[in-house]
């Protein structure tokens, strides 16, 4: 029988909240930017809201804003938020064991409210799932803490931003607070070779083709490093003694 307890009881879900506490002011600035930007490429202050509430990815918001403002079609805002978000497809993938164990609806809920460095701490802090039941509740612990934080951190700075629209303008430099947060994530994920050749590739294409009208770049940006990475893993031979190859 799971033996089951409330996160906040246990000492794991502590760990989790000062673990992510130490990146709450970036992700605070990254939010709050993304809250003014929403209001001022034309949402109303309840879009705005509702977006924040419901989609809840600051990465997916951004490429999908400016798009709307533009008028661009539908079928071009989905395939740019969806692959801008792709990599919570990877995210979901090597969280699976961890979360098997859980009810459905409990695996959506921490799916939904697991972000980038939510995933970061935690993947750092359990390379492996837990070997029994108690294990793997002390892991769901420290998950929770980490998530805790930052959708507070998030939601609270996004609903800040999208009331202070008139007040913060982005020319006080929010937009590059939230460069510098995103960098944050960037470098936390860039942890191996392969990794840091797609960043490369991502942001060297999304330069090259800044042209193209619609924030089409980004795509362009994510097809870029997909394929060299393809390429890249097919040339590079299996790591000894594991017949398997190393993202």
């Amino acid at each position: 029988m799971f033996h089951r307890r409330d996160h906040r009881e246990r000492p794991e879900y502590w760990e989790g909240v000062r673990d992510q506490v130490s990146v709450a002011m970036g992700i605070g600035a990254w939010g709050l930017m993304t809250g003014v930007a929403m209001v001022q490429s034309g949402l109303s202050p309840l879009e705005a809201v509702l977006m924040t509430l419901i989609v809840y990815a600051g990465s997916a918001q951004l490429a999908a804003v400016p798009m709307i403002a533009a008028g661009a079609p539908l079928w071009v805002i989905l395939a740019a938020a969806v692959c801008v978000n792709l990599r919570f497809v990877v995210f979901s993938a090597h969280l699976r064991p961890y979360l098997m164990h859980l009810p459905r609806h409990e695996r959506l809920i921490k799916g939904y409210i697991t972000a980038d460095l939510s995933y970061v701490y935690f993947a750092r802090r359990y390379p492996h799932p837990g070997a029994n039941p108690e294990e793997l509740a002390q892991q769901q612990a420290y998950l929770m803490g980490n998530c805790a934080v930052n959708y507070v951190a998030w939601i609270g700075a996004s609903l800040a931003g999208i009331a202070l629209t008139n007040v913060i303008p982005v020319a006080w430099g929010l937009g590059f607070a939230g460069i510098l947060a995103l960098l944050g994530v960037l470098c936390s994920l860039a942890s191996s070779k392969l990794r840091v050749v797609s960043a490369g590739v991502a942001g060297a294409a999304a330069v090259a083709a800044w042209a193209l009208p619609l924030k089409l770049n980004i795509l362009v940006a994510i097809a870029s490093a997909v394929a060299i990475c393809l390429v890249l893993e097919k040339l590079r031979p299996d790591v000894p003694g594991t017949g398997a190859h190393r993202v």
